[in-house]
């Protein structure tokens, strides 16, 4: 199928609305997100049934041109074979009629995605980690979404109610006057509409295709770095010599005390066991409830607090430079997990790179491997070794005292002027001169033992153990980074 490209000067928004549904309009909802599970599970079984059954005829040894076709995968097919299946099938038979035809769709597209990316990731024509089978999605689990893309979806006049297929007229918590003043200009277009229930709302989010002008930054021929940190969220240091620091806001651990209160309560009801198909208590769910409230409060401050530094940024400088973290690997530290975690160091690159769009600025993502938290911010040299622990960068060449942090920001803001081409990546340039580093300036310096059992899979050989790596002294850059 053919991706949807907006017009040009236009670009797909989404709005989202947080809803107030009374009881039946609720039930109706949860209808349609359950015929959109149980269309995908009836996608995977349809499909998947094919698979085992050649390799059943294989194991009896039938030929090659005898075995079981192979059932397609795709949309329409999918949707073909639901729609003849629907009336027939016992599971379908007796309710279908009582949902969108959208709900369904929502289901088999779902699952006909989830077939493609397995079947290019198995193929190596995807990039990222190795995709899996698709499984069916349990009940107890899966979370609760249908989307309308066909029928009556549209903003009210009123401002204050949307209007879905087959599930009516529902009220919002918010006014929806930003999307309708826009629908009624002409300057957007309402292609879908989705239903989801997260943090124990309900929301709808509307897919528009809106018109949509590069906005101006307030300051664009300045650059900005920012080095994140767990203590300090982010320390903001542009090339004109300005320090900006935002405190972490460590909302998870100042609701801590109320969610041991709250998970005791929970421990003490009676709650659900599936080995057994016990069901919870009404002061289990209730309790449940209470604890979850605590939860969705937390991430709400989060994401708040994170949307307000990123928005500030992106609409005053003209170059962002942020580090490429492994955050995956920075969360195995068990005595920091909790507060990157917290920190949400993901989320604010996500962040940056879609709002910098709106700006038609650019986003500079510095090397991995790029030391500069180790490097002077004032004459360039090197440290082999800064711990965690000296919060204080002191400088054996110039004698420079600075923060750790503040001058690993004025490092990444120097790095903009030198990713002018490349790859994109900050100290990957292909036309930037090559500059010798000590072994442990850029790496982890600290002495690794060999394995004890050495592995096959090298080629000429077995695998050699590590060796030592010894201490690297400091020295200076081949070319310092400077501020201009």
């Amino acid at each position: 199928m053919k991706k949807f490209r907006p017009q040009p000067g236009c670009a797909v928004q989404a709005f989202r609305f947080a809803l107030a549904p009374n009881a039946a309009q609720e039930r109706a909802l949860r209808s349609h997100c359950g015929a959109a599970r149980a269309a995908h599970n009836w996608a995977v079984g349809w499909v998947t049934a094919s698979w085992r059954q050649r390799k059943a005829e294989e194991s009896y040894g039938v030929p090659e041109e005898s075995l079981t076709d192979w059932r397609p995968w795709s949309l329409p097919s999918l949707r073909k074979a639901f729609n003849a299946a629907k009336h027939t099938d016992p599971r379908f038979a007796s309710w279908w009629e009582e949902n969108s035809k959208e709900a369904y769709n929502t289901g088999l597209a779902g699952a006909a995605a989830a077939f493609d990316n397995y079947a290019k990731s198995k193929n190596g024509k995807r990039k990222g980690a190795r995709r899996g089978a698709p499984r069916f999605k349990a009940k107890r689990k899966a979370r609760l979404a249908c989307r309308f893309t066909t029928g009556t979806i549209r903003v009210n006049q009123d401002g204050r109610h949307v209007t879905l297929p087959r599930v009516g007229t529902l009220r919002t918590h918010e006014p929806t006057a930003g999307l309708l003043a826009r629908v009624q200009a002409g300057t957007a277009r309402i292609l879908s509409a989705t239903v989801r229930h997260e943090r124990g709302r309900w929301f709808a989010s509307f897919q528009a295709e809106a018109k949509r002008g590069l906005e101006r930054v307030a300051r664009p021929d300045t650059a900005v770095g920012i080095d994140l940190g767990v203590k300090t969220l982010a320390v903001m240091a542009d090339t004109t010599g300005e320090i900006r620091t935002v405190a972490g806001p460590g909302h998870y651990g100042r609701a801590l005390g109320q969610l041991r209160r709250a998970s005791r309560v929970v421990s003490r009801r009676q709650g659900p066991d599936r080995h057994t198909g016990q069901k919870p208590s009404k002061r289990w769910e209730k309790a449940e409830a209470a604890r979850n409230k605590v939860h969705h409060r937390v991430a709400n401050l989060r994401e708040d607090a994170l949307h307000k530094p990123t928005t500030t940024v992106t609409a005053e400088y003209g170059t962002i430079v942020i580090e490429d973290l492994n955050v995956a690997g920075m969360l195995r530290n068990r005595r920091l997990a909790r507060r990157i975690a917290d920190a949400g160091f993901g989320e604010i690159r996500r962040q940056l790179t879609y709002k910098t769009r709106h700006h038609a600025t650019r986003v500079i993502v510095a090397s991995r491997w790029c030391p500069s938290s180790k490097t002077c911010s004032g004459c360039g040299a090197v440290k082999a070794k800064l711990p965690l622990h000296v919060r204080t960068y002191e400088c054996d060449a110039c004698g420079l005292a600075i923060d750790r942090d503040d001058n690993a920001a004025f490092n990444l803001a120097a790095l903009a002027a030198a990713c002018t081409t490349g790859t994109g990546v900050a100290g990957d340039q292909d036309t930037a001169p090559a500059v010798s580093k000590p072994r442990g300036a850029d790496r982890k310096t600290r002495a690794t033992r060999p394995r004890r059992k050495a592995g096959a899979g090298r080629a000429g050989g077995a695998t050699l153990p590590q060796q030592r790596q010894t201490e690297a002294r400091d020295r200076p850059q081949a070319q310092a980074l400077t501020l201009e």
